[in-house]
């Protein structure tokens, strides 16, 4: 059994920042409260029809998932809007009753604008999942038009009720997040130490040590990008060492987590002293240790003491972020952002998702309706949520398969849960209430488990209201099929995204420039030469970062580290240390060692360059056949262009 020790413990370690666990909370208190109001409301004030209470619910996730404005009034403002958006489009719905192909006309063009709306940010995004999710429960209750009003009430309440969740009970707070987060890289690189010194004392590490050390920094990876989410984005929304406190931190949390992985691929080849590892771990001093190319136990050694300044640098960090609120970078958060000029052409990626998405719904709704003249919106609903927060087809099909597992296996035990809560509505209401926690919950970690615990609490529901029979709970699993398989066939053959044709363009530029660096410096270049080729080099990442965003999930619900962002810390990272490297006094080195190290880093830079967006897309596992990470040296004038080398090995540590 669990202490609350272990619990907490192994919280921590699964949502570093309790963002999930914030989210999931929110999303459910939200929803019974709303429902007691309507309640409360429906017996004292005046009776409300079934579609205010099925808006109310509904509407109550979709202000928990979809509002991402910053800043509360900002939010408050979005959820009204989307409340009018909602009342609107019941009542488009309602008026089309009687002419149901119209209807399921009009319906598409919900759809098409629903997606179209993201073209105008997070809050056209979440205005669109209000209007399509109230013209979906418009369908479906099919309210009449004398009810409108108090149909209204549903959305309202939520909205209200929702942004005081938000706002009072359960604030967003990112210095709080971040610092808490910062807390859990030093708490990942502890346990690091701390395995390194115990097999350092055994003598010897096995095959499972080795296992066990990769997944201490598969977690690392993680809550270091995690932590790297929550600093504020200057208005371009690209941080830049040089020039912001918050690119600064950035590369911090990065080397932080280089340093962490040198060490542990490292001291798995070569175990140092144990004296030197309790050293760091203590933050003692540490004897000087002589720089031996090619000398493992030197390697070791050097990895551990730069895992122990990077550890010491962010303690530091910590101590000023609890002191300070972080107010070096806060000002970041309160920067106006200039207004973008909108794309509504084909070219960009939206208006491409919206074609896709409305031709996947109109199939969707064609075999839907074959099937079912009532329950057709599954299969719709399905293929609307397939495409969203995808990149790709491959992610289109992933998230349709893992829809498909999730509704099957979910409704499997849905039905035995309703069967044996029947006539216990206490208990139904308990479990449909954990039910829709631990959905929200595992949103953020896998599509599947989330839709497993909504149909779980979808059956408990039919089972309440009576309506729970197997034929319906075939039929659900039938229309789920359609609909993420007509997804699936639209992401494959209209429109075929491989994400990869806009970076392409501009990576080539980042590839040059640092090229054109690299062979300045080898051929000893001025400094000032140097420096101003860095700075075309910053201006190329600013590009990379700019097309890259739109390919990552600028709408999920909780941060989550991808390979968008990863790769762009790779990228910000590469872009610091070569701008390291241009302000070093690199002709101080010799000629020959000059042009052998920059020759190293240019034959890196030769073999990535050729796989241009491909880094995009690997899946970056621990590298432990990697042999070369940190440098070994602590002069400036060699630490940058080593530092480059090591960086650009990330690309594609398993190469």
């Amino acid at each position: 059994m669990l202490s609350g020790f272990d619990f907490r413990d192994w919280l921590l370690a699964n949502d570093p920042a309790l963002s999930r666990l914030r989210v999931a909370s929110r999303v459910t208190l939200t929803i019974a409260l709303s429902f007691a109001a309507l309640l409360v409301t429906s017996y004292l004030i005046v009776p409300l029809p079934m579609a205010s209470y099925g808006l109310g619910i509904v509407l109550s996730i979709e202000g928990g998932v979809a509002v991402r404005d910053k800043g509360g009034a900002r939010q408050l403002v979005t959820r009204l809007l989307g409340c009018a958006a909602s009342v609107v489009v019941v009542g488009i719905s309602a008026s089309l009753e009687g002419h149901r192909y119209v209807s399921d006309g009009v319906f598409l063009l919900v759809i098409f604008l629903a997606v179209s709306a993201r073209i105008f940010g997070p809050r056209g995004h979440a205005i669109g999942m209000f209007s399509f999710t109230s013209y979906f429960m418009g369908a479906y209750f099919r309210p009449p038009i004398a009810e409108l009003p108090l149909v209204a009430v549903g959305p309202l309440v939520s909205a209200l009720i929702g942004h005081a969740v938000r706002s009072l009970v359960l604030p967003d707070d990112w210095r709080r997040d971040l610092l808490r987060s910062l807390e859990s890289v030093q708490g990942r690189i502890n346990q690091i130490l701390f395995k390194i010194a115990a097999l350092a004392a055994g003598g010897h590490v096995t095959e499972a040590d080795r296992q066990e050390m990769n997944g201490l920094e598969e977690r690392l990876k993680e809550v270091v990008l995690m932590a790297e989410s929550f600093i504020p984005r200057p208005p371009s929304g690209v941080l830049d060492a040089a020039t912001e406190p918050a690119g600064e931190l950035a590369i911090g949390l990065f080397d932080a987590h280089l340093a962490a992985e040198s060490a542990i691929v490292l001291s798995s080849q070569m175990l140092p002293a144990f004296d030197l590892v309790h050293a760091v771990i203590e933050g003692g001093p540490i004897p000087a240790i002589p720089d031996v190319a090619g000398d493992p136990a030197s390697e070791t050694s050097h990895a551990l003491m730069r895992l122990g300044e990077a550890r010491a640098q962010l303690a530091k960090t910590i101590e000023q972020g609890r002191l300070t609120g972080f107010a070096e970078i806060a000002a970041v958060e309160d920067t106006p952002t200039a207004a973008e000029r909108l794309d509504f052409s084909l070219a960009n990626p939206l208006v491409r998702a919206a074609l896709q998405t409305t031709l996947a719904s109109a199939i969707a709704m064609t075999l839907g309706l074959a099937l079912s003249r009532d329950r057709w919106f599954w299969a719709v609903l399905a293929s609307f949520l397939v495409f969203t927060n995808t990149n790709s087809r491959g992610d289109t099909a992933m998230k349709a398969l893992q829809r498909s597992i999730g509704t099957l296996f979910g409704i499997a035990i849905g039905l035995v849960l309703a069967t044996l809560l029947n006539g216990y509505a206490p208990a139904a209401f308990v479990v449909t209430g954990i039910s829709i926690f631990l959905a929200f919950y595992f949103l953020q970690s896998s599509y599947a488990t989330m839709t497993f615990f909504v149909s779980i609490a979808l059956c408990l529901v039919y089972g309440m209201i009576g309506s729970l029979t197997l034929d319906l709970l075939m039929l659900r699993i039938e229309e789920t099929a359609i609909g993420a398989a007509a997804g699936t066939l639209i992401a494959f053959v209209v429109f075929p995204a491989r994400t990869r044709g806009a970076l392409d363009g501009v990576l080539a530029k980042w590839f040059a420039a640092l090229s054109e660096l690299l062979q300045a410096a080898k051929n000893g270049q001025a400094t000032p030469v140097l420096i101003s080729l860095s700075q075309k080099l910053d201006a190329a990442y600013r590009d990379v970062a700019t097309t890259a965003r739109p390919l990552g999930s600028s709408w999920s619900i909780v941060t989550r580290p991808g390979h968008i962002r990863q790769t762009l810390a790779i990228f910000l990272a590469a872009t610091y240390w070569a701008r390291v490297m241009a302000k070093s006094d690199i002709g101080s080195l010799e000629t020959e060692e000059r042009r052998g190290l920059i020759e190293a880093d240019i034959a890196r830079l030769t073999s990535v360059s050729e796989r241009r967006a491909e880094c995009f897309f690997v899946d970056r596992k621990s590298s432990s056949g990697t042999t070369r990470h940190l440098a070994l040296s602590s002069a400036s004038s060699r630490l940058g262009v080593e530092m480059l080398g090591s960086t650009l090995d990330r690309l594609y540590p398993n190469a």
